[in-house]
């Protein structure tokens, strides 16, 4: 494909620093919206500045722009990774490596997984690679709360500047997991959470009297601090929940404390309370390959369970919560193929290619509050933009470029790199092993 693009790319092992966005036309293409339409034949998408300032059918391209003729191939929005831990985690057991939980610190709502992103981390480069271009990273609850700490939004971009937006909300755990976090129930998990928010009531009448009692205390100033705006609304609170009836519960904590800003995450059992979470007006970030009663909060959870919320009303995009989601983000694309195969199975209900793809492009991306930024190819959105050698949703489909924020991205990784050192070994300057 001829580019038209100049790039500055990152070296072998180190990062590249910011480049300048890039204006460019890319025509020819079968072009993906993300807002839920189906794809469009000869569509026209066109970036300056790093934005998008037309996309569809027919477009012209203005002067002086320069041009990627597509070749037909299929060009979309990149991936948004709709929850991850990526950047944050290298290696699981290695705690040295891995950033996600603080199980001995005093803190919990104020931890921040921003300053612990690590822009050269391996999972990164290899997503990129796949398509995807932003993702939400979260914290992980760790015992003595059920509140997490604020979770952040990056971009996969070859500099050394991750993070798009810091403290983008809060994490907390609830069910299963936050019953044990709160003391071993679920009453003493929504007892911690009424008694937080009352605390930073407290604190945000009268911040120099607050008390802190440091280790003793259930909420640290900084924790009280990090949670005004959640109480205020000004900051989304996802809240890890899967089973039916504990979906009701946090539902009625919104009609407790109205300003809350919910974003349910998992809701495995959410098709059986659709109709209820729609009339709240929470949103969904939902694991699509859910289908098997692996815990006693999941026994009906269905793959057709994201197809039957959106038959409802409820937004929902596709995360990876549970699925190795320190690394995998790129399996959304497999997970939102499934969706379309099964909305042809009868009895199943899946998606349509266009809500498919969406569920993870601009679906997340608008759960997150971030839609008028990211996810899609509308006028005015970031210039993520990944052109595809074939069907996107298909599993052996590849990404041939990669444009985050106006600027082309490289698509080597530590991955490839190996490949290609040991796909035709020959002799090197080294002697071998058994020989002395």
């Amino acid at each position: 494909m001829k580019r038209a693009l100049l790039l500055a790319a990152a070296t072998t092992l180190g990062l590249a620093a910011p480049a300048a966005a890039q204006n460019v036309a890319i025509t020819n293409a079968k072009l993906v919206i993300g807002d839920g339409g189906q794809p469009l034949d000869g569509g026209t998408v066109v970036i300056r500045d790093g934005r998008v300032v037309a996309a569809g059918a027919g477009v012209a391209v203005p002067a002086g722009i320069p041009v990627i003729d597509a070749g037909g191939k299929w060009v979309s929005p990149g991936i948004f990774a709709g929850f991850t831990r990526m950047g944050i985690v290298e290696v699981d057991a290695v705690s040295t490596t891995n950033d996600a939980s603080a199980g001995s610190s005093p803190f919990h709502a104020a931890l921040d997984v921003a300053p612990a992103v690590n822009p050269r981390s391996t999972p990164i480069a290899i997503n990129r690679a796949e398509g995807v271009t932003r993702a939400v990273v979260a914290p992980e609850n760790s015992s003595g709360s059920i509140f997490a700490g604020q979770g952040a939004v990056i971009d996969l971009a070859s500099d050394a500047n991750a993070v798009s937006r810091p403290r983008a909300f809060q994490f907390m755990e609830y069910g299963e997991d936050g019953g044990r976090a709160a003391g071993g129930s679920r009453p003493a998990a929504i007892a911690m959470f009424r008694n937080a928010l009352f605390e930073v009531a407290a604190y945000q009448r009268a911040p120099a009297s607050f008390l802190d009692r440091g280790k003793d205390s259930l909420l640290t100033r900084a924790d009280a601090e990090a949670l005004v705006p959640v109480l205020r609304g000004t900051m989304p609170l996802l809240v890890h929940v899967e089973r039916a009836s504990d979906i009701l519960v946090v539902l009625g904590l919104k009609r407790e404390f109205p300003a809350l800003k919910l974003v349910l995450v998992g809701a495995a059992e959410g098709w059986m309370v659709a109709r209820e979470i729609a009339a709240a007006g929470v949103p969904v970030m939902a694991n699509a390959l859910s289908d098997l009663p692996s815990s006693f909060e999941k026994l009906a959870a269905t793959q057709s369970n994201i197809g039957r919320m959106q038959a409802a009303g409820v937004l929902v995009g596709i995360g990876t919560l549970g699925q190795d989601e320190a690394r995998q983000a790129r399996w959304v694309k497999q997970y939102a193929g499934n969706l379309v195969a099964l909305g042809r199975i009868p009895g199943a209900s899946g998606l349509d290619w266009g809500a498919a793809f969406a569920a993870i492009s601009s679906r997340p991306a608008e759960v997150m509050g971030m839609g008028a930024d990211y996810g899609s190819l509308r006028v005015g959105r970031r210039g993520d933009v990944v052109i595809w050698d074939g069907d996107p949703l298909e599993i052996g489909t590849n990404a041939v470029s990669v444009i985050i924020d106006g600027v082309e991205q490289p698509l080597s990784s530590r991955q490839s790199r190996l490949r290609d050192r040991y796909w035709k070994p020959g002799e090197g300057a080294l002697p071998k092993a058994y020989e002395r």
